[in-house]
């Protein structure tokens, strides 16, 4: 069969490729009796005194909600919720794999942003996390941001951050083995939606000051007279300090790396020749990227990495939002902080280790079996250091534990 009949047999053969499994026998009188009545009120009684509790004693402190109003699901545009329900279960089912985090996918019968925001928080009670996935721009950070600020449990669009670390994770690999500094690389990203602004704005949080957002509308820079976003319009205030103008071309021009969220077949040969000696492309567009791998070879790009599995160096989001989850629930996190994406990236890139760089290995492997426990582990102990984690672990608990849970996968 072909890849439309093997991926419908996959997905229907079961009713969909999600279920639901107890975690504690039930075999007789007594199971059931602490199962449920009586024994069940126990806990009831003191979570009620302690709401915390619920994250030890329930489900809770291993679960979140994957949420979707299904606007933006993958390349195929808004195509309702009813239709995105096959993405959000194949997440849940990732987040199980590859780092033991129990989910729900949950789509939304609603657009309204307002409506969407009361309805998830409505649902923290049942959570320890939520995990926003395929909602249109520019909508999308408004929900998060507004979810963040009235909700005391993580919420994460992996859209942006999780694309952000997984393409910066490669970046800083890649600069390592070119031996250029990300403080003073010349870095272009083509593209201000949803990833690609996450993407600038975590390279101005990491340190990078020579970064430049492209789009349509040419090089953004602060002051620019066109219809932006209010990301946009922030990306353009942080970025681009010598308020270069012009298109892609001027800003690839001499450009160390160049990351593509933008649209197919977008970085010509002779565009990627202009970059710099040892120049880093990311194409990142899905399902076809701003140039094959083979293409930026040719025009003699030193690395290049695409979403495509094809090709080395894939970047893939499923090595960072296991992890990021993991570790977040492990500390009962109330937050995924800034610094907690900064150190995702680093722990990702320092997986590959100085020896092992390559020009077609600068990504780690998602199913190198480190990449879950080392980025729980890092996101754990930063949300220690910084105050949002309930719960405190000793350094090196959480990766050994995680390793432990993958294991048995």
């Amino acid at each position: 069969m072909g890849l439309k009949e093997d991926a419908l047999q996959y997905h229907g053969e079961h009713n969909g490729i999600l279920g639901v499994c107890p975690k504690a026998k039930l075999e007789n009188r007594a199971d059931l009796s602490l199962a449920y009545t009586p024994g069940v009120a126990e806990p009831c009684k003191v979570i009620k005194e302690d709401k915390d509790l619920s994250f030890t004693l329930t489900c809770r402190g291993n679960m979140i909600a994957v949420v979707s109003d299904g606007t933006r699901v993958l390349g195929l545009g808004d195509i309702g919720p009813e239709a995105a329900m096959p993405v959000m279960e194949g997440k849940s089912v990732l987040f199980k794999c590859f780092a033991d985090v129990d989910s729900i996918p949950i789509c939304l019968g609603t657009k309204d942003p307002a409506k969407i925001i009361e309805t998830v928080k409505l649902l923290e009670p049942t959570f320890a996390g939520i995990n926003l996935e395929d909602f249109a721009s520019p909508k999308c950070y408004d929900i998060e941001d507004e979810l963040k600020k009235i909700m005391d449990i993580p919420v994460f669009h992996d859209d942006q951050h999780g694309t952000a670390i997984a393409i910066l994770s490669g970046v800083v690999a890649a600069l390592r083995f070119v031996k250029k500094d990300l403080k003073t690389a010349r870095v272009v990203v083509n593209g201000c939606g949803a990833a690609g602004s996450a993407v600038a704005r975590l390279l101005v949080e990491m340190g990078a000051e020579n970064v430049l957002s492209v789009e349509p509308v040419g090089i953004l820079y602060d002051g620019i007279d066109a219809p932006l976003n209010r990301i946009q319009l922030q990306v353009a205030k942080t970025t681009n300090k010598e308020k270069i103008k012009g298109d892609l071309t001027v800003a690839a021009k001499g450009a160390d790396v160049l990351i593509g969220l933008s649209g197919p077949n977008l970085f010509s040969k002779e565009l990627m020749a202009s970059m710099n000696k040892d120049a880093i492309v990311f194409g990142c567009a899905n399902p076809v990227p701003e140039m094959t791998y083979d293409l930026a070879k040719e025009a003699g790009v030193k690395v290049a990495g695409t979403g495509l599995s094809v090709y080395p160096n894939q970047i893939n989001n499923v090595t960072v939002f296991p992890g990021v989850f993991r570790g977040a629930l492990d500390v009962m996190a109330r937050h995924v902080t800034e610094e907690m994406k900064v150190a995702a990236v680093y722990a990702l890139a320092n997986l590959v280790a100085d020896q092992d760089l390559r020009e077609d290995y600068v990504v780690a492997d998602a199913f190198d079996p480190r990449v879950g426990p080392s980025v729980a582990e890092a996101v754990a102990q930063k949300a220690i250091e910084q105050g949002v984690a309930r719960k405190k672990v000793a350094p090196g608990v959480v990766y050994e534990s995680t390793m432990k849970r993958c294991a048995k996968k």
